[in-house]
């Protein structure tokens, strides 16, 4: 049986983050060594839930001489394993940590909750627990990416769709848009973010048939700023756009191509520190260039994000690569708690009441 999610708007005093302990390759080792390491970097009101064999935790949380008092813990009997079929797992393991995770995340028990297991119970979950904000035509996996320039120096965009609907409609992909503005003005702290259609030319009428009747819904709609098409050369320079729109097939193939650059870049040496860490503050500021390269690739590195955002639904959610280390399950829990605290569902539900999606026959 599915659960629903609750559209009361509570006062909140202190940050829940749901964190699923038993998923991924390496959990629960991971996942509660990660969670030690946001300990460090979170915010004295966020308090990290954990859902998993209670057991576990806190043997591992004793071998990393962590105080167990530190963390709220949820018992759970069960996993979603990677070979489980979705759907049927999720209400067949209804005491597993993800089921669960979302069943707390439904009753407002939690704020937000985030797994490197299974991405299709979490999709699940997603769906048909949480639920797509009224007027959303069809939510989005989205990811942050870093993006360089000499004025601004590294900031993060927003690249979506990256794995969720390959053949995406023009009015979905228009709406995409909106939900990247949203979520980049909220969260990200971006004043009238740009918004730009991912082509193989900047020029109007450029691309196929799905991308120019995209680029015509994007130039109409009036309740974010589009800025035209971007070519893919552009994307990590932020010199066009702040938010860049792709069907799921394009996208993924871009955020798995940069993954690939990061790895290849790293064996060769072009992301690793060359400067000693006692001498950057100094050598930094004489010596930019060495400084500032080291920086770029590693908010390339995909452990800096920590996971994708299923951006559309009633709550944050976050779903994390299944090979995550402990450090990008560090990276999940701080980005779930900006994206906690920026209320980045409220305000898109609050942008989509009076709003109605655009349509090519229209």
């Amino acid at each position: 049986m599915f659960y629903t999610y609750s559209l009361t708007l509570k006062l909140r005093t202190m940050i829940r983050i749901g964190i699923d302990a038993m998923g991924g390759d390496f959990a629960p080792e991971v996942a509660i060594e990660g969670a030690v390491m946001s300990l460090n970097h979170l915010d004295k009101e966020s308090r990290i839930v954990l859902f998993g064999d209670k057991q576990r935790i806190v043997e591992l949380l004793n071998k990393h001489n962590c105080p167990v008092e530190k963390f709220d813990i949820v018992a759970t009997t069960q996993v979603i394993e990677m070979g489980d079929h979705p759907a049927k797992a999720f209400i067949a393991k209804s005491d597993s940590s993800i089921s669960v995770g979302f069943k707390y995340l439904a009753e407002g028990k939690v704020d937000g909750f985030a797994s490197a297991g299974s991405t299709g119970a979490m999709m699940v979950g997603s769906m048909q627990v949480i639920k797509p904000i009224e007027g959303v035509i069809r939510p989005v996996l989205a990811t942050l990416i870093p993006t360089v320039s000499a004025e601004k120096g590294i900031q993060q965009g927003v690249l979506m769709d990256v794995g969720l609907n390959v053949d995406a409609k023009p009015e979905v992909l228009a709406q995409y848009g909106l939900l990247g503005s949203i979520y980049a003005k909220s969260a990200l702290g971006i004043d009238n973010p740009r918004v730009a259609l991912l082509n193989i030319g900047e020029e109007e009428g450029k691309g196929n048939a799905q991308a120019k009747a995209t680029y015509d819904l994007m130039k109409e709609n009036k309740h974010y700023n589009f800025v035209g098409n971007v070519e893919s050369s552009y994307i990590f320079t932020g010199k066009i756009a702040d938010v860049v729109v792709a069907d799921a097939f394009v996208g993924n193939s871009i955020l798995k191509m940069a993954e690939a650059l990061y790895r290849i870049n790293f064996k060769l040496g072009g992301g690793k520190p060359r400067l000693k860490l006692a001498l950057r503050p100094i050598l930094g500021r004489l010596i930019p260039k060495l400084y500032f390269q080291h920086d770029f690739w590693d908010a390339m590195n995909a452990e800096s994000v920590g996971g994708l955002q299923v951006m559309g639904v009633n709550a944050p959610v976050m779903i994390g690569h299944g090979g995550s280390t402990a450090k990008a399950i560090c990276s999940m829990i701080l980005t779930m708690e900006r994206n906690i605290e920026s209320k980045v569902c409220d305000k898109m539900r609050e942008a989509l009441k009076n709003i109605k999606p655009a349509s090519v026959e229209e």
